[in-house]
């Protein structure tokens, strides 16, 4: 038991560090192409920070492990928002640009739509859910591209701070995505060993432990952003990585092993995942982004809400 303990450890901090390797060489190799700061936020640093999910529930899928790849898309979302989000808006509240936040919000409840059709009136995910998905996710950067060609780009003095070596840039990118390979895979493998020994639903532990370990690069630009005092920066990272979520992630494992909707717990009668996790996602989402986006601001009362809904989904999670 101690050394899938310490193997889903060193599978955390590959994650954690890989993720971290990419971003900045991503970043790096986008400002050297003159790519505007709001595109490189909204796009290549969402996708950065979403890299473990996508890993982790492609190898989830392909070793038959469904129900985490299906759990570590939702639990992540619930984590980004409900946690990770929370704690900033509790800790540092302040006014957001509802403009930025209208694509990827609008993006992401139409694909929670899909996901709900999915759950509630087929059970399953189907290859050409997983297709339409993938679709979603060119679209959606497609109009984060439209969007940033239409903003003006107004003072982008590319302050000349000094430019990443073109051969550093490449490694980081290549180490990055090396350490995320082999950090998901000893993930998903010992996840699963430790959540056999357990006696707990592979399903659970996917929507709580591995959800958090695969969202911690989000939380890390999330303290970075907040250190930095960019509430807007940090809010609209994490709503564009769970769109990633949803249409990258999802689209990815299903489209490569089509799954049914896992069953590990019920409640009331019903599967968890259809009365608890499900809705869950969508509540937090909603309060997270409604406020933002007719008021343009943000409370510390939301983030307080967030992590109440979130200490609460967790306890029961692990009642059922």
């Amino acid at each position: 038991m101690l050394i899938p303990v310490l193997l889903f450890i060193v599978g955390l901090l590959f994650l954690i560090k890989g993720g971290d390797w990419f971003v900045d060489g991503a970043s790096a190799l986008a400002r050297r192409f003159h790519l505007p700061e709001l595109l490189i936020g909204a796009t290549v640093v969402s996708i950065g920070t979403t890299l473990p999910e996508v890993m982790v529930s492609t190898m989830s899928a392909l070793s038959g492990h469904g129900e985490i790849a299906y759990g570590n898309a939702i639990g992540s979302v619930i984590c980004n928002a409900a946690l990770i989000a929370a704690i900033t808006i509790a800790v540092r509240p302040g006014r957001v640009d509802p403009k930025t936040l209208k694509t990827p919000v609008a993006f992401f409840f139409a694909a929670a739509a899909i996901y709900c059709i999915a759950a509630y009136v087929f059970g399953r995910f189907t290859r050409v859910m997983g297709i339409i998905m993938l679709a979603m996710f060119v679209a959606y950067m497609a109009a984060n591209v439209l969007q940033m060609k239409n903003t003006p780009a107004g003072e982008q003095e590319a302050s000349e701070e000094e430019e990443m070596p073109l051969a550093k840039t490449l490694i980081l990118l290549v180490l990055g995505a090396v350490l995320i390979a082999v950090g998901a895979n000893l993930l998903v493998d010992n996840g699963t060993l430790i959540a056999q020994a357990l006696g707990v639903p592979e399903s659970v532990i996917a929507l709580t432990f591995v959800a958090l370990g695969t969202s911690l690069p989000e939380l890390v630009t999330a303290v970075t952003s907040l250190a930095k005092g960019h509430s807007d920066l940090s809010l609209g990272n994490i709503v564009g990585a769970n769109v990633f979520n949803l249409v990258l992630v999802s689209g990815v494992s299903i489209t490569l092993a089509p799954f049914t909707i896992p069953q590990s717990a019920t409640l009331f009668g019903i599967n968890s995942s259809l009365v608890l996790d499900l809705p869950v996602m969508l509540v937090v989402m909603l309060i997270l982004t409604v406020p933002a986006l007719v008021k343009g601001k943000l409370h510390r009362a939301q983030g307080i809400l967030l992590l109440a809904i979130y200490a609460a989904f967790c306890a029961v999670q692990f009642a059922l």
